[in-house]
């Protein structure tokens, strides 16, 4: 009996000792999680509960032009706010921050005195202002650097440069596509709080300095892109017209020197809207209207949009002729006023009047859209909606912003008669500004596809290269042949066509001009436009315009094409291509030059004289006798159609 017991004993034992073991196992193996596995985030936990920290902004990288002109810069600012836990006087801080930050006493009393561990009241606060109240050493109160955004060209290519948010992340255009290059990495404050969360005072602050962004170079060029505002602004208003766009490129590359719209927004008040009428009205719509509003004043209409091109895209269809060998220089044509096709009557522009007999050469001047018509119709519906697929009409030109929109065209299945007729001369079907001059560029350039693209590199702050962007040459659409007999043939429209209010004396320029009827037909609402490109034998630049709904005459070549030459006047000297006069030219009064004299060495009746007998126009400022300075300046070069303006007392 005594045995038994002694044995069930013994069991009992063992089973106490083999829980305990497993008991102690147990524990051990979750000592050994909570250790290993779970360590460092319980460590971060508790260092979390302890510690309060505040962000600190990184410095954004500065967005230059091609020449290292700074386009958008943060400069120093700070961000104020409270630690709740550390407040004394939740009163008196609340009124101090409201005075000093004009702010609304309660709404800042209510931050203030919410229970959170930091709460701000106010950011992009002016560093005077942040000073003041730094230096009043408030409980509680944390003013930290932070930076904003500041545009010193204001309105320069606001749709193409784009602006950022509060936090400032990128919102529009290349600040959000490059944001990530731009923005840096935030540093942190670190405080060790006890555990009321208040501020242990023999701790000191520990900071972790933020990291600067890196520094965008574009391919956009100030003064270029100043030309074409100045022209584009100048034509939008006089034709009273909805909008225009305009657009500079090299051809060779798919480098953009310039991407303009009109109206356009001040970068540095990006959310107040361009329009008086809008903005005396504005509090009465709607949060939602106010933001459709706003995303529309910033769209970039040359890639955010599409419209029918027309006779611009006469330039593709003149390409495919050509390369498929249906049609030469010298093809004969006959424009009757209209051409039937499949029982319609589909006019020339020129209706009721014709163009007659002519040859291929003179159609193209002529942008007589039965000759189109024509060859479109031996090129046949696949092979020309293969053309479209190859020239991009149909996908993204890839350029480096963010929005691109891409060309609706008709279904290849679905493309009849006068479909293809339509299309022959831009109409039925719509692209974008930017994928009609790609597709243009590989036209005049060898025949070779390129990538529209504005981030040339990557710099640090020393102004090493972090990262250059590369856009190789892609696909050869057409011939280099071709592509030679285009430049010659778009050279004649400009010197011989209807695009002879691009030319300009000493240089040679191609081009093609557009007057696109809008939707709905017979509404009276058109859109000029006016593609061009120089030097024609080997260009470097290539632009197009686009003004919406001008009022009063609107026809491409009157409208668009004075606003091309008056941009390239400027930007083929700027680019240091030398102009070169033929006999005729070198005739004309506007390529003749002379020497500015020294006109304060003359009385004022001497130099009106002088002005009379050279034909020059004179401007006189002031109402003294005495001339005191001039411009231009003495023994400058000038043409006999510079104004010289003469300053008196």
């Amino acid at each position: 009996m005594q045995k038994e017991v002694s044995v069930r004993v013994q069991r009992r034992i063992l089973i106490l000792i083999l829980c305990f073991v497993i008991g102690i196992g147990g524990m051990s193996i979750r000592l050994a999680y909570v250790q290993i596995i779970e360590g460092t985030m319980l460590q971060e936990k508790a260092l979390e509960q302890h510690t309060r920290d505040r962000l600190i902004a990184p410095t954004r990288g500065i967005i230059y032009d091609r020449n290292l002109e700074i386009l958008a810069q943060s400069g120093s600012v700070a961000t104020v706010g409270v630690v709740n836990a550390q407040i004394k006087d939740p009163e008196g801080v609340a009124k101090i921050l409201a005075e000093r930050l004009k702010i609304d006493y309660e709404k800042v009393y209510q931050k203030v005195t919410k229970h959170v561990a930091f709460e701000r009241i106010a950011t992009k606060v002016d560093k005077e202002i942040a000073d003041e109240i730094r230096n009043l050493n408030l409980a509680g109160v944390k003013v930290d650097e932070d930076s904003k955004r500041f545009y010193p060209y204001n309105e320069l290519a606001a749709q193409t440069i784009g602006f950022v948010g509060k936090d400032n992340q990128g919102i529009v255009g290349l600040e959000v596509k490059y944001d990530s290059y731009l923005k840096g990495i935030p540093g942190k404050i670190l405080m060790e709080t006890n555990g009321k969360g208040q501020r242990r005072e023999e701790e000191a602050e520990v900071r972790m300095n933020p990291i600067p962004g890196d520094n965008l170079v574009l391919t956009l060029d100030v003064t270029l892109q100043q030309y074409a505002e100045q022209a584009l602004e100048k034509v939008v208003e006089m034709k009273g017209a909805k909008r225009g766009s305009l657009i500079l490129m090299n051809p060779q590359n798919g480098e953009i020197y310039a991407m303009a719209n009109k109206p356009d927004f001040d970068l540095n008040v990006p959310f107040t809207i361009n329009d008086e009428t809008l903005a005396n009205e504005w509090n009465l719509y709607s949060i939602k209207e106010q933001q459709d509003l706003l995303n529309q004043m910033w769209r970039n209409f040359t890639i955010n949009d599409t419209y029918e091109p027309g006779s611009t895209f006469k330039i593709f269809t003149s390409a495919m002729g050509l390369e498929e060998n249906v049609v030469t220089e010298n093809s004969p044509f006959n424009c009757g006023g209209s051409r039937i096709v499949a029982g319609r009557t589909i006019k020339c522009w020129r209706s009721p009047r014709s163009h007659g007999a002519q040859n291929f050469v003179q159609g193209v001047q002529n942008s007589c859209n039965p000759v189109f018509m024509e060859v479109a119709e031996r090129v046949g519906a696949n092979k020309f909606y293969d053309y479209m697929i190859k020239f991009g009409f149909k996908s993204k030109t890839q350029i480096d912003l963010p929005g691109e929109a891409v060309g609706i065209l008709h279904n290849k299945n679905k493309i009849g008669p006068v479909e293809l007729a339509t299309m022959s001369f831009g109409q039925s079907f719509q692209i974008t500004p930017l994928q009609l001059l790609a597709g243009a560029a590989s036209v005049v350039n060898g025949g070779y596809q390129i990538t529209p693209h504005l981030g040339k590199e990557i710099i640090d702050n020393k102004g090493n290269v972090v990262e250059v962007f590369d856009y190789p040459k892609g696909e050869q659409i057409i011939t280099t042949e071709t592509s030679e007999r285009m430049k010659k043939i778009l050279e004649s429209v400009v010197a011989e066509g209807t695009g002879n209010k691009s030319y300009i004396p000493g240089y040679r320029i191609g081009g093609k001009t557009a007057t696109s009827q809008k939707l709905p037909r017979g509404s009276g609402k058109y859109i000029a436009s006016f593609l061009a490109f120089a030097p024609a034998e080997n260009p470097v630049i290539m632009g197009i315009v686009i003004i919406d709904e001008p009022q009063g005459v609107y026809y491409g070549g009157t409208v668009a094409g004075p606003v091309m030459q008056e941009v390239l006047a400027n930007a083929l000297p700027y680019l240091n291509i030398e102009p070169i006069y033929n006999e005729k030219e070198q005739a004309l009064r506007e390529v003749q030059t002379l020497v500015v004299p020294n006109f304060e060495t003359l009385s004022l009746k001497e130099a009106r004289l002088w002005a009379k007998e050279k034909n020059i126009i004179l401007q006189i400022e002031g109402t003294g006798e005495r001339i005191v300075a001039q411009f231009p300046m003495p023994n400058e070069v000038i043409n006999l159609t510079t104004k010289i303006i003469l300053y008196t007392q």
